[in-house]
């Protein structure tokens, strides 16, 4: 991605033309105070955090972050400082206990039977189970973004806990001294040894598929803040919401700028937007970095309708 496309992905805090949804926003535009400077936008401030090194990496800030283009008045330190309440809540009821196996489980109580969390099974694709405030907020989410709680409040009591990039729902991990347990947060944090990780497999795909090692790997912050953000976009595609699909992309671009399906997805993206010049900008620089690509007939068509004016229809398979 060349450098003026990667500073217009960093810069850019909402999708062109885009404006804050009626009923999201009430507040005045007065009430919004002065327009902030470039460097101080959610957008940059992502960057700054993804910047960091894995263990410096502030996850829920992050993704709080993320929320903050769809909730520009959101308070990042106040729902930071809500985990951290969880967190004391599960404490002050074990007192001086510090087993951690016992801390699991009072965390897991704390989560599921006292705050009544739970997995947002009826509207599974509705984009709040993507924002950590509306998460905390409702109660209700996806594997991953429930995980994400598990993880930030497990983490501030020391617990042993890392997200598994496992193919069907997001799992968390505890590592024990003397055994590893598969917790799974859209299930009410349901417990199971890691070698039951098939019985989890086999309710997703009906028993095709078979457990592998690489399906047990440990994500990392980035491999989580990317899982959410596709999914983010992937909503959005679904329901044609393309100023807020390209977002979604433009954030991912953050993470791996040089990603070739997320840069055909941003130039798709403004194409559908009527933005040409920079979608034939951005599919040109696809095709240069990806020579032989599956799709390369099928971008150099888009490409010639852009450069007559035409918008491409039905080019958003595979987004």
């Amino acid at each position: 991605m060349e450098t003026t496309t990667a500073l217009r992905v960093l810069m850019c805090p909402f999708p062109r033309d885009r404006r804050p949804v009626p009923e999201l926003f009430a507040q005045s535009e007065a009430s919004l105070g002065p327009v902030s400077s470039p460097t101080l936008t959610p957008r940059r401030l992502l960057a700054d955090e993804i910047a960091r090194s894995e263990w410096q990496m502030n996850l829920a800030r992050a993704l709080l972050l993320v929320a903050k283009e769809e909730y520009p008045q959101l308070s990042v330190e106040l729902y930071l400082a809500r985990l951290d309440q969880l967190a004391e809540e599960v404490k002050d009821r074990l007192a001086d206990e510090t087993a951690p196996l016992v801390l699991l489980d009072e965390l897991i109580e704390t989560l599921y039977v006292r705050r009544k969390m739970s997995g947002n099974q009826k509207a599974f694709y509705d984009p709040r189970n993507c924002f950590l405030n509306d998460v905390l907020d409702r109660g209700l989410g996806i594997p991953l973004t429930l995980g994400i709680v598990m993880l930030e409040v497990g983490w501030r009591l020391g617990l042993p806990l890392e997200g598994v990039s496992f193919p069907g729902p997001f799992l968390i991990r505890y590592k024990g001294d003397a055994l590893d347990l598969l917790l799974d947060p859209f299930d009410g944090g349901k417990v199971r040894f890691e070698d039951e990780a098939q019985e989890v497999l086999d309710g997703v795909y009906g028993g095709v598929v078979q457990l592998k090692d690489s399906f047990l790997r440990k994500a990392d912050r980035r491999d989580m803040l990317q899982r959410l953000l596709t999914h983010l976009k992937g909503v959005y595609v679904n329901v044609g919401d393309h100023e807020r699909a390209l977002a979604a992309v433009e954030r991912i671009l953050l993470l791996t700028p040089t990603a070739p399906a997320e840069n055909r997805s941003r130039g798709v993206l403004l194409a559908r937007m009527g933005h040409h010049d920079e979608a034939v900008e951005q599919l040109d620089d696809y095709l240069r970095d990806s020579p032989g690509a599956a799709d390369t007939r099928r971008v150099e068509a888009m490409l010639r309708d852009l450069r007559v004016g035409i918008t491409p229809a039905g080019d958003l398979e595979g987004l």
